[in-house]
């Protein structure tokens, strides 16, 4: 099992990432242009869709404008594009997936990644990617995982040009608190706005948490607030 904290600080550009537990699930957005900097995460009322933080900057919403989280049933469908709705409306997570393919973003061809959490605790990942023109749809099932161990999916291995797509299973990894991760998605800076409705604030690394996180991390909050009340720190 790899160090998720590890892996965050050495890749360089991940890109977009889903981690999966039993539990809960993370999902990062990285940007590098100023289209694609320029999004936060809004809650719906079936998940999270991204918008435009200034639309009057706004240049191609095709890619960057989409619901990345929805429930589907009693299942959470987390996705980096607007596969979500396509999995949402066939009811069905391969069968959604079976009707798409990567990006056309040439010549990148950036990999769709989608994860499906079952109330039961059991999950499914995808990416859909590029190989020799045409479309590699991989399916990855578990029946759940160990505690405090997730699996990782990310759009790219790394920096580059063109950008080299994930390679390989979902990596097995260690679940770190939300505290943890999103300072590791920022360079280590102390971001104190732990969970602001999903990414309210812009950064050049965003982030979403599951329904389970956010309860875990708002209980999280409270605590810090009672214990800052009682001038415990």
């Amino acid at each position: 099992m790899l160090d998720f904290l590890t892996l965050l600080r050495e890749n360089p550009y991940p890109g977009r990432g889903i981690l999966v537990r039993r539990d809960l699930v993370y999902y990062f957005i990285m940007g590098r242009s100023a289209n694609s900097r320029n999004r936060i995460f809004v809650k719906t009322e079936d998940g999270i869709r991204t918008e435009a933080h200034d639309p009057a900057k706004l240049e191609d919403p095709s890619l960057i404008i989409y619901h990345p989280v929805r429930t589907m049933g009693d299942a959470l469908v987390v996705t980096n594009g607007d596969q979500t709705d396509t999995i949402c409306q066939h009811g069905d997570f391969r069968k959604g997936l079976m009707t798409r393919e990567y990006e056309p973003d040439e010549p990148n061809w950036t990999p769709r990644i989608s994860a499906i959490l079952n109330a039961d605790g059991s999950f499914e990942m995808s990416i859909l990617k590029h190989k020799n023109g045409r479309c590699l749809r991989e399916f990855f099932c578990y029946e759940g995982c160990d505690e405090n161990q997730g699996y990782f999916i990310s759009t790219y291995q790394g920096d580059g040009s063109p950008l080299p797509s994930f390679a390989g299973e979902p990596m097995a990894v260690s679940v770190p608190e939300p505290e943890a991760v999103r300072a590791a998605l920022n360079g280590g800076e102390d971001v104190r706005d732990l969970i602001d409705a999903c990414g309210q604030v812009v950064l050049k690394r965003e982030y979403y948490f599951s329904r389970r996180a956010i309860e875990r991390a708002e209980k999280q909050a409270r605590e810090v607030a009672a214990q800052a009340a009682a001038g415990k720190i």
